[in-house]
């Protein structure tokens, strides 16, 4: 039991460090397993374990960014007394989830309907390194196409629009069909090519993480059955709230890189990954 758990965290570590720096989670965690496996454990566990192990990720962005994402007000007693039942929200924050629950709106209605067609058809190594190098290669292009911008991004989440976000949600619908896109990574493109500075696009990809991976996490639950053994049990634990720790070190260290660099290092990182999995595959 205790190597299994070991292999959890391993796979947790994976997941907190993939999920939110631009170079595939999915994809990290699906050439991961072909050399580390689970033991003892049941037949469909490992698809369901790769997305809800996610749901530890999402903890990190709550924790994190509490404050701008919880939408009530202080003093809710005296303000609705004064104001009425809307003054117990506020305004801005519920405005932030309205953009990402826009945002949500692609990847919700396509992955419901064809989840397991993606799986079947996309979810292999050769196309996981097909999309690390096409989305590397993207971001660097993007990357020297931003230079020749000029200064005016949207800096805030404020100035992004309805428009922007439903934009930045068909990008995450890439993610959803390709593993090895990187949700993160498309979405942030996304963000980068409609005018977003590197932070805001970064963080209102953390904010559209929250309701796209924990429903990711409760269909592939719902779809598993709850039908745990107890080493199951512990092993998805584990990966939990290893990624829940890895994660909240990420995301600190990635809003601080990005107020002094740009995403081109990933870029690189992802294409030199997608040659070696393409070699690797090529001549097993």
């Amino acid at each position: 039991m205790l190597l299994e758990l070991l292999k959890s965290g391993a796979f947790g570590i994976i997941e907190g460090i993939t999920e939110w720096l631009p170079i595939s989670s999915t994809g990290h965690l699906i050439l991961a397993e072909e050399f580390i496996k689970f033991n003892g454990v049941s037949e469909g566990f490992w698809s369901m374990f790769q997305v809800v192990i996610q749901f530890g990720a999402i903890l990190a962005v709550v924790l994190l960014y509490f404050k701008n994402i919880w939408p009530f007000t202080k003093n809710k007693e005296k303000a609705i007394k004064k104001q009425g039942i809307l003054s117990f929200f506020n305004k801005d924050i519920m405005n932030l989830w309205g953009k990402i629950l826009v945002g949500c709106i692609p990847a919700a209605i396509i992955g419901l309907l064809f989840d397991e067609v993606f799986e079947a058809l996309f979810y292999n190594p050769v196309c996981i390194a097909i999309a690390l190098i096409v989305f590397g290669i993207a971001f660097i292009v993007i990357e020297n196409w931003n230079k020749k911008r000029k200064a005016n991004l949207k800096e805030t989440n404020n100035e992004i629009t309805y428009k922007d976000a439903f934009i930045i949600g068909i990008f995450q619908l890439l993610a959803a069909i390709f593993p090895g896109t990187s949700r993160s990574g498309a979405t942030i493109i996304g963000g980068l090519l409609i005018g977003l500075s590197r932070p805001n696009a970064a963080e209102f990809t953390f904010y559209l993480a929250i309701p796209t991976m924990l429903g990711a996490s409760l269909l592939k639950l719902v779809k598993f059955g709850f039908a745990f053994t107890s080493l199951e049990i512990a092993i998805l634990l584990v990966g939990m709230i290893v990624s829940f720790l890895v994660s909240v070190a990420i995301i600190k260290f990635l809003m601080n890189y990005i107020k002094k660099h740009n995403f081109k290092i990933f870029g690189y990182y992802r294409i030199i990954l997608g040659i070696i999995v393409l070699t690797y595959f090529f001549l097993r």
